[in-house]
């Protein structure tokens, strides 16, 4: 079962590093100017764990 993959948005900086280490899961909103899950994706990608560990405030998670 995939798991779905959620960015905490009032906690992130827009850094961008998990656009730029999953950007198959991953992309970046310039309205708001913070990153987004893509609709639909898996999230069981290899990316999103590396992802996850390497956000700098903590704002990625898998439910």
């Amino acid at each position: 079962m995939a798991e779905k993959v959620c960015i905490d948005q009032d906690e992130c900086i827009g850094c961008e590093t998990c656009v730029e280490l999953c950007p198959a899961v991953f992309r970046f909103n310039d309205e708001t100017g913070k990153a987004e899950v893509i609709d639909g994706v898996d999230g069981d990608a290899e990316c999103v764990d590396e992802a996850i560990a390497s956000c700098p405030v903590n704002c990625i998670t898998k439910e």
